[in-house]
């Protein structure tokens, strides 16, 4: 992944995750990847993973089930 030098790469993370769920890579209901593959795939330390992780659990884009991990939350009105 690329990162532009005025952007924080935490910031870059949120932005793939949320254009993998747009574009249907990342499905509603479905788990994204753990913080290690996350940062692996993305080139980024695992920090930066949880970060960006965090960030998307409070905008409401994911949500965290425990002991099971991280999923795609379903759009606002829709049937679960």
């Amino acid at each position: 992944m690329d990162f532009r030098p005025d952007e924080l790469k935490w910031e870059a993370v949120v932005a793939e995750v949320r254009r993998r769920i747009a574009e249907g890579i990342y499905r509603p209901g479905n788990p994204i990847p753990g913080e290690p593959r996350l940062a692996e795939e993305l080139g980024v330390s695992k920090g930066t993973a949880r970060r960006a992780i965090n960030a998307l659990i409070e905008a409401g884009d994911v949500y965290t089930v425990l002991g099971k991990g991280t999923f795609v939350s379903y759009p606002e009105g829709s049937a679960e």
